[in-house]
């Protein structure tokens, strides 16, 4: 399912501070879409090009992360747990993918 599903529960929220400067250049930009103000955030996020930066901080974050993953599946308690988790784990490996694949088909 993509963001574009209107008919999905959206109930999860993300919030986040600007200045007073971005939040400007924010709404002005949401104008000239046309697009409402989720519908904007949602594909810039999803729609943006995500490059994995080599270096010991980028490779440590990541690292972190899966082991984060891999540490709350192994206390997993119920089954809900771990469907949540599972879900998280196949998310982080789908943009790990995704990212992955679309570095390899850039023309060099």
């Amino acid at each position: 399912m993509g963001y574009q599903d209107h008919n999905r529960t959206r109930s999860k929220a993300v919030t986040f501070n600007l200045s007073p400067e971005e939040y400007r250049q924010m709404e002005e930009r949401i104008k000239l879409t046309g697009l409402s103000k989720v519908e904007f955030i949602i594909r810039s996020m999803l729609e943006q090009r995500i490059e994995i930066r080599v270096g010991k901080f980028e490779s440590d974050r990541l690292s972190l992360e899966v082991r984060r993953l891999k540490d709350a599946l192994n206390s997993v308690q119920t089954p809900e747990e771990a469907v949540e988790l599972l879900l998280e784990c196949r998310a982080l490996l789908e943009q790990v993918i995704l990212i992955t694949n679309t570095k390899q088909e850039e023309p060099k």
